[in-house]
């Protein structure tokens, strides 16, 4: 099959785009900046989702639901707040529609203006707040764990498939705590969940670290985040946990009895990710021939395609792959059998390596007489003839196998494009010419990092957890430093 994809040596920007259209994962909806995400695309969230969810249960927290409109008097109570996602809000004004007199269409009634306006969902810290303030009323409601998965509305002019889209799927966890310990704790504990989940699901290594002040999540008191690195040297921000210390609890006057009967505001927390792993996904693994998914992501593990000459031949070959699929399919696998005689062995190999279906066998009659079938890897292209009977054995060794490869290759890039610069000299020309991430001394004020930001459009993507102190210079100020900050241009 002729598959129409950009090389990303040529234009990476225009190769994702091909790939995320190609492979079926999501197309562009009539709404301006929204997607609509295909069969599988989606089935892909669903494994994102399976995975992270067990994960946040087996961590004490529970799945809630809370309403996508927020009235703006919610909004307007925390001003930080307001202030960081007031140019992407969308607003309902009006509940109602009306034939018009002239009958040209229907209009909005001008009789049906709401009272108050009503805030479709950019995040819900102010609607669950004012929740909480019902529901926590001793410390004995303490803590509160409570996660809800649901979609957000933030209003973009450039928008990109997964990447940035006016509406996206996310999960968001906001939880509750008597002592600023606790929820410091929680904050880090769920950066934690999304480094393990990032590095072990997506096969994607992370920098774990703090925010600077001017990267922070509006209304924190402290920002986590992931940052990854994707094919073309630009990070992208994988995931975030914020600390919120009583910022919302104040704002809605959330407060609780302590064992000392003494009224206390309580402290939160905040964290999330969103489809934006999709992409990730796809930038940081897939090559010119399309997807390569991780095995533990993967919506089908293992596709079988025969390679039959008449009705006979495929009846036989069905035989055999029932055994296979069924043995595969009990110990968790996802099969796929393409019988379909309406293409050839050729275009079914093509379309599921653009897929980035982790295993492909092919088995024909030479395969049945002689008791083997042709096992291919999608990571390394690698093609193999094994004993049809050692198959099922050797797939879930081979799949871990493909796993750990993905990671170990993301690994290696990410170290070759690491690079620790002492100058600003040296930072331009090695984000020219090499990209990645840089690890260079930095001021800490707001002034050095938004000079950095507007003269190379890069920016710093976090203070990494592991940081050294290491006396220094900042590369822009020179003036003193006591660590490195990670740079880097960034989606």
């Amino acid at each position: 099959m002729g598959k129409g994809i950009t090389s990303r040596d040529e234009d990476y920007s225009q190769w994702y785009i091909d790939l995320v259209k190609k492979a079926d994962l999501a197309e562009n909806s009539d709404v301006r900046g929204c997607m609509v995400i295909k069969p599988y695309g989606y089935s892909i969230w669903e494994s994102i989702q399976q995975g992270l969810d067990k994960m946040f249960k087996d961590t004490g927290h529970v799945n809630a639901y809370f309403p996508l409109f927020i009235p703006k008097s919610f909004i307007a109570k925390e001003a930080s707040h307001i202030e960081g996602f007031a140019k992407e809000c969308a607003i309902v004004t009006h509940y109602r529609l009306k034939n018009a007199e002239d009958g040209s269409g229907v209009i909005v009634d001008p009789d049906a203006k709401l009272e108050e306006e009503l805030i479709v969902r950019p995040t819900s810290e102010t609607v669950i707040w004012n929740s909480y303030k019902r529901w926590i009323q001793s410390y004995r409601d303490l803590p509160l764990l409570i996660n809800q998965w649901a979609n957000v509305v933030r209003w973009e002019m450039r928008t990109r498939l997964f990447l940035r889209t006016t509406e996206f799927l996310w999960q968001e966890g906001h939880t509750a705590h008597a002592t600023s310990k606790e929820a410091e704790k929680e904050t880090l504990l769920m950066l934690d969940v999304y480094a393990d989940f990032v590095e072990n699901f997506m096969a994607l290594p992370v920098v774990k670290g703090r925010k600077s002040e001017g990267e922070k999540f509006p209304g924190a008191v402290d920002t986590y985040c992931i940052e990854a690195l994707m094919q073309d040297g630009k990070a992208l921000q994988a995931g975030t946990s914020h600390f919120l210390g009583q910022n919302f609890a104040k704002a809605f006057d959330v407060q609780f009895a302590g064992k000392d009967g003494k009224l206390d505001y309580v402290w939160g927390t905040s964290w999330g990710v969103s489809t934006r792993l999709i992409g990730g996904l796809i930038m940081a693994h897939s090559d010119d021939d399309g997807l390569i998914i991780p095995p533990k992501l993967a919506p089908i593990h293992v596709v079988i395609v025969p390679i039959f000459k008449s009705e006979e031949e495929l009846e036989k070959i069905t035989e055999k792959v029932d055994v296979i699929s069924a043995e595969l399919r009990r110990k968790g696998y996802s099969v796929k059998f393409d019988n379909r005689d309406t293409h050839k062995p050729g275009f079914k190999f093509a379309e599921y390596e653009l897929k980035g279906v982790p295993i492909r066998l092919a088995i024909g009659a030479r395969d049945l007489e002689n008791g083997t079938i042709e096992m291919a890897r999608r990571d390394t292209k690698e093609k193999k003839v094994v004993p049809f009977d050692e198959v099922t054995v050797l797939i879930p060794v081979l799949l871990d196998e493909i796993q750990a490869n993905i990671y170990q290759k993301a690994l290696k890039f990410r170290e070759e494009k690491t690079t620790k610069v002492d100058s600003y000299a040296d930072f331009k020309k090695m984000l020219e010419e090499k990209g990645g991430f840089f690890l260079a001394h930095w001021d800490g004020t707001k002034e050095t990092e938004a000079a950095i930001k507007e003269e190379t459009k890069a920016t710093i993507r976090c203070i990494p957890l592991n940081a050294h102190d290491e006396d220094g210079k900042c590369i822009y100020s020179g003036n003193p430093s006591k660590r490195r900050v990670l740079f880097a241009r960034a989606y």
